[in-house]
């Protein structure tokens, strides 16, 4: 294949040591670069305070306007072969942009995770609710799918709900979860003696995270710590708000550390890793992150969902959907986590299916294989691929009209 041009759309800037979104995005360029390929990062947003460097990669880094005619200048002057939308809302603000001046381009969507289904289970918790998967994110989420070449879509679960429940074309997606170097793994020597204490990480921005926090805090921990007194949590994740490190309190072992710089070594010093999440969509970064660095965890139906794949878990699950009240859950969180904690044969059994699962599901190359073969098929004949997926070429039409119009009216409006 001949040398191309990709151009990557960001949501934010990538911060791969403070979201697992950012260390997924980082993967993705990187494959386009093994490829030889020349690939630029675009993005509207503020560079955030632990933005990774992309030259040192050899990705040019370029600042772009929403709503504005620079882009469609800069977009013909680069004239990619691929363009890739990171999260929907990308492709939303830019796909028409695309589609009229690069007709010929391959457009491809990171779904990140299905963010209407993360928000329609945050919205069912909230309200006691049945979760509403034709919510209008939804509609907009399942347009830009539709409306796109390719969806790079990180959980089977998610892939399998797509496919049976909003009739998405399989043509049209790629299942592509985390990519992880064998060699990361951690010594199996890692011991269960040489470790203690629990952690908890996750960034706090990301509304699933602090929830879990807020859980924890309440009902969780304070049950863990009456039965393990010299036990000690240590919450770590970027951009921790003054509201969640008011809870920090060493009396009660609830330590909040903010942003880790090397979040392994904090990882592969703690006995057990606690994700009690109550919602949310994907698979889970800081859970790859616990079996990478050998630590067993305590977590969720949705924790496990998408890493699964039908093996049994490294560590301890409480499913919420069988637990009559949250009361009751947090008490079986709690058992699960004093348990794996004090338990070493249990401890070590589960680390080491926490090295397995990883290598026989998340392997770099097997993955990196998948996404290419199905890239380049698309690439290689492009108005064959695009006309088997009509509703997408409807969506495009609609969208072109309505979009165009509304971001031409902004702009117009600036001035």
């Amino acid at each position: 294949m001949n040398k191309q041009s990709v151009l990557v759309l960001g949501y934010v800037w990538p911060e791969p040591n403070s979201s697992a979104a950012g260390s997924h995005l980082l993967s993705q360029l990187k494959l386009f670069l093994k490829q030889g390929w020349q690939v630029t990062f675009a993005s509207p947003a503020q560079m955030g305070e632990h933005k990774i460097d992309l030259n040192q990669f050899g990705i040019e880094q370029v600042h772009i306007k929403i709503n504005c005619s620079s882009f469609d200048e800069f977009l013909l002057e680069l004239s990619p072969t691929i363009v890739l939308f990171d999260r929907f809302m990308l492709e939303e603000q830019f796909g028409w942009r695309v589609a009229k001046h690069c007709p010929t381009a391959l457009r491809i969507l990171d779904t990140e995770d299905l963010h209407s289904l993360r928000n329609a289970r945050h919205q069912a918790l909230k309200h006691q609710s049945k979760v509403d998967l034709n919510s209008e994110m939804a509609k907009r989420e399942i347009a830009a799918i539709f409306r796109c070449d390719l969806s790079l879509i990180i959980s089977d679960y998610e892939l399998e709900l797509l496919k049976n429940y909003y009739g998405v074309p399989q043509h049209l997606l790629i299942h592509c979860p985390f990519m992880l170097e064998a060699t990361t793994l951690s010594n199996p020597g890692d011991t269960f003696i040489s470790r203690q204490h629990f952690i908890s990480i996750g960034n706090f921005r990301h509304e699933p995270n602090w929830d879990a926090v807020l859980w924890l805090k309440q009902k969780i921990w304070p049950s863990i710590r009456k039965r393990l007194p010299k036990a000690e949590l240590h919450i770590y994740g970027a951009y921790p708000p003054p509201k969640a490190t008011q809870l920090h309190n060493p009396k009660q072992g609830f330590l909040v550390n903010g942003w880790a710089s090397d979040a392994k070594q904090v990882m592969q010093q703690a006995r057990v890793c606690l994700a009690p999440l109550r919602f949310g969509a994907g698979i889970k970064g800081k859970l790859a992150e616990a079996m990478t660095c050998g630590t067993p965890n305590v977590t969720t139906q949705i924790g496990t969902e998408g890493m699964q794949f039908g093996q049994a878990w490294p560590g301890l699950v409480t499913d919420l959907t069988q637990c009559v009240d949250l009361n009751y859950a947090a008490e079986q969180l709690a058992n699960n986590a004093v348990k794996l904690y004090q338990d070493q044969v249990l401890w070590k059994k589960s680390q080491e299916l926490g090295y397995s699962l990883l290598a026989q599901n998340f392997d770099t190359q097997t993955i990196e294989n998948r996404v290419m073969a199905k890239v380049e098929e698309a690439l290689n004949d492009l108005g064959e691929h695009r006309k088997k997926n009509f509703i997408g070429q409807m969506l495009q039409h609609h969208h072109l009209k309505s979009t165009q119009y509304m971001s031409q009216w902004i702009e117009e409006k600036n001035k």
